[in-house]
């Protein structure tokens, strides 16, 4: 396993990266890769739509710099922004037991234990894919499929501000709030740190591409 850390990258570059890095994978000319990053400003749209869920008009978007895009994953409506992490797995699925669910559960897995780490007790909402602190959304979810590899994946909020929330509908799901690391332990979180163990955890928990990155290295 490959994990690359973008820093700061504009949504529609890294997509592109994505579909770069979809075909190698496919084509075994790449391991399996994870991005970590951050956004700018920015509000996505999945294959359910979410358009609906906006609640400013685009032009609103537009004067603040935000950015308004459709992609290529699953889900509803979500937004992206300095001091949220986001993780994009570039991975092949078809060789793994459990398929595209079992993957999916993973990942969440791997943030769950994340925020275990900081301190902050996570977990799943059945029905309601990402990770949940109570009734509070602290980790959404999406990835999009083609030729059995994954690509998009999670955002999990970190900071404080939490504010690009307020513009939409989280995920389409009337009444639910997000939360971050940050406000949930009140203390400021250190990105690198949480960077870190996300990619312990994904390493933990996809031993097949751990087991084929300590080959490379070898």
């Amino acid at each position: 396993m490959r994990i690359i850390d973008l820093g700061l990258i504009d949504h529609a570059e890294a997509e592109a990266l994505q579909l770069e890095t979809l075909a190698a994978v496919r084509e075994e000319r790449a391991e399996n890769t994870l991005y970590l990053l951050e956004h700018p400003p920015v509000i996505t749209l999945g294959h359910q739509g979410g358009l609906e869920n906006l609640h400013v008009p685009e032009a609103f978007l537009k004067e603040r710099g935000i950015t308004l895009s459709k992609t290529g994953r699953g889900g509803n409506i979500t937004c992206h922004f300095p001091g949220q992490l986001v993780g994009y797995p570039v991975f092949r699925v078809e060789r793994r037991p459990g398929g595209i669910r079992a993957f999916f559960n993973d990942m969440e897995e791997a943030v769950i234990r994340v925020c275990r780490d900081f301190g902050v007790d996570a977990g799943r909402w059945e029905g309601r894919p990402g990770v949940w602190v109570g009734e509070r959304k602290i980790c959404s979810m999406g990835i999009g499929v083609k030729h059995w590899v994954t690509f998009h994946g999670l955002a999990l909020n970190v900071g404080r501000d939490l504010s690009l929330f307020e513009l939409i509908t989280l995920c389409g799901l009337s009444g639910a709030r997000p939360t971050s690391l940050a406000l949930e332990t009140g203390r400021d979180i250190d990105m690198k740190d949480v960077k870190d163990a996300l990619s312990r955890h994904f390493l933990g928990l996809f031993p097949d591409s751990a087991l084929a990155a300590r080959q490379s290295a070898a």
